[in-house]
């Protein structure tokens, strides 16, 4: 394949990640890659678009949550449809949705993704789910889209081992209209330190197959950015969900959320 075919588009209004994957969405709309194809390698595509690995795994990453390209452990990254529409969303959202009625829906899915996934997750997406964890935690605290990338990758593992396939749709419609936010809400140790601290606890319940718990840990870790972005909007706070908008509070619950 000629190097000119691998040149990205010279819109510098969008981040290098976008025109990495404006790039291989085009290529694969074309039919240079087929479902089940493979792709090169990632350091042969970096190299080929010259540009930096880091740019290129959020932009394939982002693919995945489109469920255009996945990854398969050890083998490397493969086409998994060609069904390219041009556009993030796979339904059309209202645009007067707010950032917080977003959060409010995408804590319900990421819940119910997380009792899931402890029920069904075989131990290699664990595993995987955990590694995701740790890659969040050691990223560095001052490059925003490493950051913003770890975190959709870990979040994304968790919906692929729910193994819903409509829920794993309906999550891929909101991540992107939340990405701006979330990439901006970055820059601090303390952030940081909480995000991983409250991702690993969710593996933690899912390594232990309990559900409530997986449950109640992923909504208290969204809760964290729905009450954060309440704040900039001035949401009264007697109108704000919590944990008991989502969690059943029953004495059996109780316990075992605080068993750990």
């Amino acid at each position: 394949m000629d190097d000119e075919s691998w040149s990205l588009s010279p819109d510098t209004r969008k981040p290098l990640p976008e025109l990495i994957e404006d790039k291989l969405r085009q290529l694969i709309e074309s039919g240079r890659f087929k479902a089940g194809d493979r792709l090169p390698t990632e350091p042969e595509l970096a190299q080929r678009m010259a540009v930096a690995r880091s740019s290129l795994r959020t932009a394939l990453q982002r693919l995945q949550l489109q469920g255009i390209v996945e990854v398969m452990r050890g083998r490397g990254w493969y086409v998994r449809s060609t069904e390219v529409t041009g556009q993030d969303d796979v339904l059309v959202l209202d645009n007067r949705a707010s950032e917080a009625d977003l959060i409010e829906v995408r804590i319900a899915l990421e819940a119910t993704a997380a009792s899931l996934a402890a029920l069904r997750a075989d131990d290699g997406e664990i595993d995987e789910i955990t590694k995701r964890a740790k890659d969040h935690q050691t990223a560095p605290h001052d490059d925003k889209e490493e950051l913003l990338r770890t975190d959709e990758e870990f979040h994304a593992a968790v919906i692929r081992a729910s193994h819903n396939e409509l829920l794993e749709q309906l999550y891929r419609t909101l991540v992107p209209k939340l990405r701006g936010f979330r990439r901006n809400s970055y820059g601090t140790v303390e952030l940081q330190n909480r995000s991983a601290s409250e991702h690993n606890q969710v593996a933690w319940f899912l390594k232990r197959r309990d559900e409530g718990g997986a449950r109640v840990s992923m909504t208290t870790h969204l809760l964290g950015l729905y009450n954060d972005v309440a704040n900039q909007t001035g949401e009264p706070v007697d109108e704000r969900a919590t944990l008991s908008t989502y969690v059943y509070d029953s004495e059996e619950d109780e316990p075992r959320w605080h068993k750990r």
